[in-house]
């Protein structure tokens, strides 16, 4: 799955290249690094940026092939941390309405 990134992102990127390749190298380290498959790595920053509140972050996130029930799960395990009403948020906001 192709991502659509950001203008914001991509017009940073064209203004600040040596700047992007670094944060995109460093992303591409993290991620290539310890024992969790891409896949995995990706729901877990899915928790990290719903616990930020991030929300664009959480969807850039969601862009990952993963199905929806791996990202009910993720955004699950949130709910003990931070409520249950900014858990239902995040989670109608992330997992699509049927016929949507």
């Amino acid at each position: 799955m192709e991502k659509k990134l950001p203008s914001a992102y991509r017009r940073f990127g064209d203004a600040q290249p040596r700047i992007m390749k670094a944060y995109e190298e460093l992303s591409a380290a993290t991620l290539a690094d310890g024992p969790l498959d891409r896949k995995h790595a990706e729901l877990v920053k899915i928790g990290i940026t719903i616990g930020a509140g991030l929300e664009g972050a959480t969807h850039s996130h969601v862009r990952v092939d993963s199905t929806a029930e791996a990202y009910t799960v993720a955004i699950e395990l949130t709910a003990s941390e931070d409520g249950v009403q900014r858990f239902t948020k995040r989670w109608d906001r992330v997992i699509p309405r049927d016929g949507q």
